[in-house]
């Protein structure tokens, strides 16, 4: 069955579609001719994520889910989230100014919790006004430094306990077992059985 994913972020498709390969096939913006910028003007993941599978549905009539993902660390109220991509003022998914602000800000401070959170919306084109939310987290700490070249975005510096290394020190393949879009997912993959999206 074919579904679109609202995105044309490489890093993102490619861990979707190794999470979904056998069950989808997964198309991105590009693959249905959509080169517009949607708008991603909400300030909550879960209203960034509507906007996105909305407007696929609504321009080009295809089934399609959208994420938003953003880094929540406890110390600063849960900042960066939804303004993770573009966290450092001026700047647009520049994961090196972002971890540096990051790190700056945390300078001194003892609790360096946080977790990612991935909020997935799905649309059908057979009903426009509905949709549905899935939510995955992944629990860590932010690390005093960056470490490990896997991964993208904040992951060199998100210490993952249970692996005792950062995201970006383990495989994509490792990674992909305990992301918090992995998780996201797994609820949305049962979702998709319950509606008869998939083979049970």
């Amino acid at each position: 069955m074919k579904i679109v994913f609202a995105t044309n972020n490489s890093h993102k498709l490619s861990e979707i579609r190794s999470i979904l390969s056998d069950r989808f096939e997964v198309l991105s913006l590009s693959d249905i001719g959509c080169h517009a910028d949607i708008p991603e003007t909400a300030n909550t993941l879960e209203g960034n994520a509507i906007q996105k599978a909305r407007y696929v549905v609504e321009h080009f009539g295809y089934d399609c889910f959208a994420d938003d993902t953003g880094l929540e660390v406890a110390a600063l109220g849960g900042e960066p989230g939804v303004h993770s991509a573009r966290y450092a003022e001026g700047t647009d998914h520049d994961s090196e100014a972002n971890m540096r602000k990051l790190l700056q800000r945390l300078e001194g401070k003892e609790d360096r919790n946080a977790q990612f959170r991935t909020v997935i919306c799905l649309a059908r084109k057979d009903d426009y006004a509905d949709y549905s939310l899935f939510e995955g987290t992944v629990k860590g700490r932010i690390a005093e430094e960056k470490k490990g070249t896997e991964g993208f975005g904040y992951d060199p510096i998100f210490y993952y306990p249970p692996f005792g290394k950062s995201l970006a020190q383990v495989s994509p393949e490792e990674k992909n077992r305990v992301s918090h879009r992995a998780n996201a997912l797994k609820v949305f993959y049962e979702k998709l059985k319950e509606a008869g999206y998939a083979d049970k």
